[in-house]
């Protein structure tokens, strides 16, 4: 429509000077006043438009993300259309952009809003958007610009255990034991008599005055459960066929196990190998033993993040890893497969004083061998193959 214009313009300015026509001339320069107007106004009016996208940056699997867009006029000049185009993940939404027409008067604001379905777990991109705008008679080239982009993380599926079984060696802890070996002085489950041999340290004061004689507390035993979760993502250490489903089946149980035992106001921390899109490198960062709700999600971050690919080996992990944790640590391995090396780097922390659970997922190749193995030289280990055997430790 731009070349049409000039051309009309062309030859009425022609036709103004051969004719010497003043209804001609001041036509054109109308059309001249026209055509700038509109190019200053176009070029100005999208400049003062702001936007803002609000959302919540993480949701749990199958929860339904709203999330709103407002844009806003800061001019007086109206803005005569303007079209959005915002991308978003086909995983989320289908289809994979959100499109819309409108226009804003002077210092205007109007609001967008559609749903995104966190059906997957993931780390994803939301935007940029996209805004394309123009004069009403289309005589200027349409200007674009282009936003930023936000990102949303869907945490993995989350089981609620109740009846995980984890051995310990600390002394002092949270977690009621059954073994009298450990007694917690910040658990007290009764008094009884005094008995040559007690500590005065015991002697519960209070109670002695009203019964007259010395009552001295009892405990319960207690163990501290620190634990060192290392989940193994490499690619090439699960069965091709079975791949997509046990490695995901392997961040299920690694993230569950990490909420329970967080839960239970126990330490956790997270080595896993694979690609985190955020990480340096995208090498994922390993997090140490931690208490809170604040590691917790810090934990499923990285879980929601991560990526299964061709890594180095899953003992290689291990073997610059599992020297530097404390006396008494549960180590869990979480794997799709156990060579010689990785038992070799299991009998090696044993002998450290950490204690081993094994967890295999999917479908293992020698499965059968490796677990015989495992329970020869007392080391628990667990076999999953797909999601509902977790129910064994729901409770």
């Amino acid at each position: 429509m731009g070349d049409t214009f000039f051309l009309l313009l062309i030859l009425l300015t022609v036709l103004a000077i051969f004719l010497r026509e003043d209804t001609i001339l001041t036509l054109v320069y109308f059309l001249v006043g026209t055509y700038a107007l509109s190019h200053w106004w176009s070029r100005r009016a999208l400049k003062t438009v702001e936007y803002n996208r609000s959302f919540q940056r993480r949701a749990f699997l199958y929860e339904k993300v709203p999330v709103q867009l407002e844009l806003v006029n800061r001019h007086w000049l109206p803005v005569p259309w303007l079209q959005l185009t915002e991308k978003l993940p086909l995983e989320l939404i289908v289809p994979s952009t959100y499109r819309s027409v409108t226009t804003i008067g002077p210092y205007g604001r109007r609001q967008f809003d559609y749903t995104l379905h966190a059906d997957r777990r993931g780390y994803y991109t939301i935007g940029p958007l996209h805004l394309r705008s123009g004069d009403l008679i289309g005589l200027n080239e349409e200007i674009n610009t282009e936003g930023a982009a936000d990102h949303l993380i869907v945490y993995p599926k989350i089981i609620p255990f109740a009846n995980v079984k984890l051995p310990s060696r600390s002394p002092i802890g949270t977690l009621r034991h059954t073994q009298p070996l450990f007694e917690d002085p910040s658990r007290v489950r009764g008094k009884r008599d005094y008995v040559a041999g007690d500590s005065l340290r015991r002697v519960d004061w209070k109670a002695t005055a009203t019964l007259g004689r010395l009552q001295v507390k009892q405990f319960e035993p207690s163990i501290a459960l620190e634990t060192a979760i290392f989940l193994n993502l490499n690619a090439d250490e699960y069965e091709q066929r079975t791949r997509l489903d046990a490695t995901e089946l392997a961040i299920v149980v690694a993230a569950s196990l990490a909420n329970w035992i967080i839960g239970k106001r126990q330490s956790a921390g997270l080595s896993v190998n694979g690609a985190d899109p955020i990480g340096a490198g995208e090498k994922p960062q390993a997090l140490p033993p931690r208490k809170g709700r604040a590691h917790l999600t810090r934990i499923l971050d990285v879980l929601a993040r991560i990526r299964s690919i061709s890594t180095p080996p899953f003992a290689q992990m291990l073997q610059h890893a599992v020297p530097h944790l404390p006396w008494g640590t549960t180590v869990i391995l979480i794997t799709g497969a156990v060579d010689d090396i990785v038992f070799d780097e299991i009998f090696r922390a044993r002998r450290a004083g950490l204690n081993v659970v094994l967890i295999l997922c999917g479908a293992v190749k020698n499965s059968v061998e490796i677990q015989q193995r495992a329970k020869h030289f007392g080391i628990p280990v667990q076999h999953f193959m797909r999601e509902r055997d977790l129910d064994l430790w729901r409770g």
